[in-house]
């Protein structure tokens, strides 16, 4: 299985499709069938499944242990034993078995709205896949969980991690959004370092970067926002939120007078929101 085949491309309508084919080595019956027997779902795939395998049939995902709500979806199509594809959510997968000489080549269209949780879906799906694999092979299905190594290959590969210049009224907007690998607890413990900020004091130096020096912090949430003024006119904001998959979302913004330099600001950031993620592997 070769993960640095996997895409993320637009979709449309701010959507996004991540695209993944593994060559397994069994016909397209017996891969039909995993994918679409509820009692070979199961085994590898996210969560247990129902099916009425027909299009427009109902399907419902349920997770053993992490909630009792079961989320819905509906059969798209179902042509056995080349296309299944379904709703989950808001989401569209398709799965696609084309014959490959003794073996089948599946390919996997996830369609989503959330770009930046792309680098925790394709880590997710290349272990069910790894998973799936297995169980055609008649090997046990458990596979080692993602310790973050993972994640963070496909945010280089899918190039998750830059930032973005906003032109906004004000003035321009340097922002970044990164899916990380810890929760907040853990990502706020490495930025602060053991220094606790409170509101008038200067920001703590792991909030700040080369453009944006510390100046005094104007609202702390521990462990989810910290926010201080870096210039007369202008602020920084740090947002760690609810994540895929992985961790937290962070969410960072710079503003500042109209001639600030925001490409040095992005730059700067950029190189600071990376480290943050490559010392957050080693916890």
């Amino acid at each position: 299985m070769n993960p640095h085949s996997d895409s993320l491309t637009p979709a449309g309508d701010g959507r996004h499709a991540l695209r993944m084919e593994r060559r397994l080595a069994h016909p397209p019956t017996k891969v039909w069938s995993a994918i679409t027997d509820p009692a070979h779902i199961g085994q590898w795939f996210p969560s247990e499944v129902t099916v009425e395998l027909r299009p427009g049939g109902a399907m419902t995902f349920t997770m053993p242990g992490v909630s009792d709500i079961a989320m819905t979806g509906t059969v798209t199509d179902a042509e056995e034993p080349r296309l299944f594809a379904f709703t989950w959510g808001e989401d569209h997968l398709r799965w696609e078995i084309t014959p490959d000489g003794d073996g089948s080549l599946l390919t996997l269209v996830h369609t989503f709205g959330d770009r930046f949780g792309g680098a925790s879906f394709a880590s997710g799906w290349h272990l069910c896949l790894t998973a799936l694999s297995q169980l055609l092979d008649g090997a046990p299905t458990a596979v080692p969980r993602d310790t973050g190594e993972l994640h963070e290959a496909y945010v280089e590969q899918f190039d998750l991690g830059q930032g973005v210049v906003e032109d906004t009224p004000d003035g321009p907007l340097v922002r970044f959004e990164r899916q990380l690998v810890r929760p907040a607890e853990a990502v706020w413990a490495a930025l602060a370092s053991g220094d606790q900020p409170t509101e008038g004091a200067p920001a703590p130096a792991g909030f700040t970067a080369g453009q944006a020096p510390a100046g005094p912090v104007t609202e702390v949430r521990a462990p989810t926002v910290l926010a201080y003024r870096w210039h007369p006119d202008g602020t920084v904001r740090w947002e760690l939120g609810r994540g895929t998959g992985h961790g937290a979302r962070l969410v960072l913004t710079q503003a500042g007078p109209r001639d600030f330099d925001a490409d040095a600001a992005r730059n700067a950031w950029h190189d600071r929101i990376e480290h943050l993620a490559a010392r957050l592997l080693e916890s």
